[in-house]
């Protein structure tokens, strides 16, 4: 799979940006790669590897999670094996030990990195057996755990979107971005999971909402526009409020964690639902370490932050063909993904863009 990785310049523009967010100016966004096929998901680890995804939306991706190499090669990960699953053999290969269609990466702050697979390629018909979560030890790059997520959790329709976890590694927490949107709650110990605010308005796209870029409405050849529910989710550092959006939304939602616990009823949790902001189509989440809450905001090429019960832009640039998905680096750097949605064949059929996806990062202001 070739990328194109510009090592040099940007370690130069990283340098100038960390001193001038130093210096208290506006943050610098600095191209970090290049890919030739569309990427969503990024996680970076406590010692600095970066990692990547490619779901199988409108094209059979040659390969699922790759780790970005220092030389700029991109890496199977955690091996081949795992990434040899594609489209054309899907009767050949068994779905359970093989990435389908992967949509997120996350490190979960205990030495692993989770794979999120809704088993749902194009995004469309869910493949039985295939929804699941894969973690992997980062020390040694060995899969050491499989979390299926069964029918009555990943029902037809689902489609597991993005993940976070409680501070002790004991719950995941993952959006369902799909027709009936909810949170799904999974213990990562016994592997058991349960969909919470299933149908709730909270979790459901919101149908006034009118997806626009440039002026112009986002819709598909057949006029359909982009439909997604529960998208963006991100928890809080001490991991007692979860924050969620529906993509096709403008409405950021947040729960105390601890009742989305097992046993819980859906009416107390609606009842404990509280509306955080008025915001703006947002695909991505991500709480930093230093408690600052980030929104992607793909319909006006920025990124914007909480700050108290508003929004405000961070920065914005042309570049950010829909921006999707954060990362963080050790040293507080923000990595953000733009998977060029808006260029895939969904909304121009037979015309692929030259690039397929970025990666970026910024140095957030002090």
């Amino acid at each position: 799979m070739k990328t194109r990785y510009w090592l040099a310049a940007a370690g130069l523009a990283v340098t100038a940006a960390t001193a001038a967010a130093a210096a208290g100016a506006a943050p610098v966004l600095t191209r970090v790669a290049a890919f030739d096929h569309q990427a969503t998901g990024v996680a970076v680890t406590a010692d600095g590897r970066r990692f990547v995804n490619f779901p199988r939306w409108t094209e059979d991706a040659p390969v699922s999670v790759a780790e970005v190499m220092r030389d700029g090669s991109l890496r199977p990960y955690p091996d081949a094996h795992w990434n040899e699953w594609r489209n054309a053999r899907a009767n050949d290969l068994p779905v359970a030990d093989h990435f389908v269609c992967v949509q997120s990466i996350v490190p979960d702050g205990q030495g692993n990195l989770w794979v999120v697979d809704p088993g749902a390629p194009g995004n469309e018909k869910i493949l039985e057996g295939a929804p699941k979560l894969v973690r992997i030890d980062l020390a040694t790059n060995q899969v050491t755990k499989i979390i299926a997520v069964p029918g009555d959790v990943a029902l037809q329709g689902t489609y597991l979107n993005d993940i976070r976890f409680s501070p002790d590694g004991r719950f995941g927490y993952i959006t369902d971005s799909g027709t009936r949107g909810a949170i799904i709650v999974v213990d990562l110990q016994s592997g058991t999971s349960w969909r919470t605010l299933d149908g709730s308005p909270t979790t459901q796209v919101d149908k006034t909402v009118k997806v626009t870029l440039d002026g112009r409405p986002l819709v598909r050849p057949d006029g359909r526009q982009p439909t997604f529910a529960a998208d963006g989710i991100a928890i809080s550092n001490d991991g007692r409020m979860l924050y969620w959006q529906a993509l096709t939304g403008q409405t950021l939602y947040a729960i105390d964690t601890a009742l989305l616990r097992d046993g819980v009823s859906d009416q107390d949790r609606a009842r404990a639902v509280r509306t955080v902001a008025r915001t703006q189509v947002t695909d991505g989440l991500w709480m930093s370490k230093a408690g600052t809450l980030y929104l992607t905001s793909p319909t006006d090429y920025s990124i914007k932050r909480l700050n108290g019960a508003s929004v405000e832009t961070v920065l914005t640039d042309r570049r950010l063909r829909w921006p999707d998905t954060f990362g963080e680096g050790p040293d507080g750097r923000i990595y953000v993904t733009a998977s060029h949605i808006q260029d895939t064949d969904w909304f121009k059929p037979g015309a692929p863009p030259a690039v397929r996806t970025e990666l970026f990062s910024f140095t957030p202001a002090r």
